[in-house]
Formats: C-alpha cells, structure tokens, sequence
C-alpha cells in the first residue's frame, strides 16, 4: 500500500495552472484572433488596415482589469480596493477607446466615417 501511494505521487506530473496564468493566455488568445483576421484582411484584399491602434488596446485594457480582479481573488495581492478601482480604470479607459478604435477602423472603408451622430474625415 505503501509502494502504491508513493508511485502515484511520483507520477502525478501535471500541475495546473494558475487563475492568472489562464487570464493572461484568454487574453492572448484574443490578440492570436486579432491577428490571424487582419492577416487574413490582407491575404483578400492586398491592402493592411490602418489605424487600428485604439481599437488593439481594448482587449489588453480588458484583459488588465480581469487580471487585476483574478489575482487579488486568488493571491489576495494587490489589495481589494486597488485591484476594483484598476480594473474600474481600465474598464473606464477601454470603454473610452472603444469609440476611437471603431472609427479607426471604419476609416478604412469610406472616405467619410458617422459614428454617434459624428461625422469624421477619413483616410
């Protein structure tokens, strides 16, 4: 019984990984998409997509903040109020350049992009 339970113990090699582990690579799974659709975008069409900038840090903004919350629930670092008010920040700043980015992006389809009621000169 003895030799049993040290065996298993020897040959559990798998150790999972941590919350903040997986966050970071949903995170990057989504800039894997970003990438794999503006390649794909420029296999089509022959032409890159320009200002796309704002519209690239939104995912990371997101990402930041869920990483903020999942590691104070997990490591209990940095501290409740700092980790709520980081991720409220970069919640608050992705929601920002939201708006920003789509225009970005929208610029490269029309001469004249209206977002919101606003019209804005395009590329």
């Amino acid at each position: 019984m003895d030799k049993r339970a040290r065996e298993e113990s020897e040959n559990n090699g798998f150790t999972p990984s941590s919350p903040v582990k997986r966050t970071l690579a949903w995170i990057g799974l989504a800039y894997a998409l970003i990438l794999l659709s503006l390649t794909t975008y420029f296999f089509f069409t022959a032409t890159g997509l320009r200002n796309l900038g704002p519209l690239l840090t939104v995912p990371g903004l997101i990402g930041l903040g869920v990483v903020a919350l999942v590691s104070w629930k997990s490591t209990g670092r940095p501290g409740k109020r700092s980790a709520i008010a980081l991720a409220v920040l970069c919640w608050l700043l992705a929601l920002i350049t939201l708006p920003i980015g789509i225009v970005g992006l929208l610029s490269n389809f029309s001469d004249y992009v209206t977002v919101f009621g606003i019209s804005i000169l395009g590329g």
